[in-house]
């Protein structure tokens, strides 16, 4: 199972449970895509804040050490196709990049994605979503 961005967000926030997730994830090994570690990387380098700053980069470190999903060349075919799908249905691609990388990633392991935006990924022919 790949976590969404917005998980990981949530539980470092606090606004998650992190039960809950646990209870979503069941017995499925957790993988983080290289592309939420770029976007929570963002957070760390955009935080202007020094001790939030500390606090996200500490948190970044520790989701290092879990199993990183990287993009390949297959991972780009399904973007595009993911891509292509949601423009089709009258949506623009370019606001949900990340999104659609991170989906095309579960999509090329055949992993569910657990995330917190169900609504961002409506109508992506062949990714599993669940929620916590």
């Amino acid at each position: 199972m790949i976590f969404d961005t917005s998980i990981w967000v949530g539980l470092a926030s606090g606004q998650m449970s992190s039960q809950a997730v646990l209870k979503a994830a069941g017995d499925e090994q957790v993988y983080i895509s290289a592309i939420s570690l770029g976007e929570l990387s963002f957070g760390v380098e955009s935080c202007i804040d020094p001790a939030v700053r500390m606090l996200r980069t500490r948190y970044l470190r520790s989701l290092q050490d879990r199993p990183v999903l990287d993009v390949s060349s297959l991972t780009g075919s399904a973007l595009g196709m993911l891509a292509a799908c949601m423009k089709q249905s009258g949506r623009s691609p370019r606001t949900w990049v990340n999104d659609l990388w991170i989906a095309a990633q579960a999509i090329e392991n055949d992993y569910a994605l657990l995330t917190a935006n169900l609504k961002d990924f409506e109508g992506l022919p062949g990714l599993r979503v669940a929620c916590p």
